[in-house]
């Protein structure tokens, strides 16, 4: 069994991200958002900015956590998206600190985020083994604007160095809520959410939800790429990111809970169906770095710009002059994704 350094396995994963194909299936094909023909806004007019509970964005769109602890492989990553970011005025999370956490000298790998981005949105982010010290401590390193948690039992059970007690997690997180003053987005790095999930995490307070689903960078996948005997029979685990946030509507509808899309988003139109199924937000992560790695800086600026512009259409196709009125806009769903929603509904 190959057993890496922390700092190691972060540049192992992004090495593996950079080179593994995605789900030859992506659930937001199955839903089309409803045309309406007949147009009256001025797409000059659109605006993308909005309010997510205490969080005020410039756009729904924002970098979803990769890298950091890994020298300066990443810190030059994590500088060039920063800047890509303070550009074009989107948030950025980064990767899990807890690398900087127990060795300060890969602390500038995250620092360099809030030197290169001073008045842009970041978000912090721990593991859910993370104490409410560690998670105070990774939000002050950044001044960060929020702090994710992330969950990923099945990529530690796949990792050769991963973790195997999960009995205090959800009172860790818990803790985490209660005592620090930005708000605190619980996500998922790629398996989904169900609604049970979502209801546990609502009930000890958590506001804001990244359902980080199925179709994006598969971990299972990265991590089995680095064991001498894999355990690919979970590549394909998890729910993906259309189902998790059809299970998110009822509680999301009931309880002050912010729901955030994020795995297997390709563009500005999966943003906008994202949307429509009742996220805040969309969070995209290995298909820019793809971008940033082959092509550069400039190249993610206009990418960036240009999912933006794909987002503009949908809400002039759909006459929606504001986020708001987007994620109230009409969907049809069919394929697997109405197949798991029927069954659920049975249950």
């Amino acid at each position: 069994m190959n057993v890496l350094s922390r700092a190691e396995r972060k540049l192992d994963h992004i090495r593996h991200a950079l080179t593994h194909e995605r789900d030859y299936y992506n659930h937001f094909d199955d839903v089309e958002i409803v045309h309406q023909s007949i147009a009256h806004l001025n797409f000059d007019e659109l605006h993308v900015s909005a309010t997510v509970g205490e969080l005020q964005i410039s756009s729904p769109l924002f970098v979803n956590a990769m890298t950091g602890g890994g020298g300066k492989e990443t810190l030059k990553i994590n500088e060039a998206i920063a800047e890509a970011a303070a550009h074009t005025g989107i948030g950025m999370a980064v990767g899990s600190q807890m690398a900087a956490i127990k060795d300060p000298s890969e602390r500038p790998s995250y620092e360099i985020v809030r030197k290169r981005n001073p008045r842009g949105t970041v978000f912090a982010n721990v593991g859910s083994e993370a104490s409410l010290h560690q998670a105070q401590s990774a939000v002050d390193m950044l001044e960060a604007d929020a702090l994710q948690i992330h969950v990923n039992t099945l990529q530690e059970l796949i990792m050769p160095e991963g973790d195997r007690d999960f009995t205090s997690r959800l009172q860790n997180m818990e803790q985490i809520v209660q005592g620090i003053h930005v708000p605190i987005i619980v996500k998922e790095v790629g398996y989904g959410m169900s609604k049970a999930t979502i209801q546990t995490l609502a009930d000890i307070g958590v506001s804001y939800i990244d359902v980080g689903g199925r179709g994006g960078t598969n971990f299972s996948m990265i991590e089995n790429m680095r064991r001498e005997k894999p355990f690919s029979s979970f590549n394909n685990w998890g729910i993906p990111t259309p189902v998790s946030l059809l299970e998110a509507a009822d509680i999301r509808k009931e309880r002050d809970v912010h729901i955030i899309g994020s795995g297997g988003i390709r563009h500005g139109l999966d943003g906008a169906k994202a949307m429509a199924l009742g996220a805040s937000a969309f969070g995209m992560a290995g298909g820019l770095l793809k971008v940033l790695v082959n092509h550069g800086m400039d190249e993610l600026i206009a990418e960036i710009d240009h999912i933006h512009y794909e987002l503009k259409i949908a809400m002039m196709l759909t006459n929606s002059k504001n986020l708001e009125e987007l994620r109230e806009t009409s969907v049809v769903v069919y394929g697997k994704t109405r197949e798991w929603i029927e069954q659920r509904a049975k249950l």
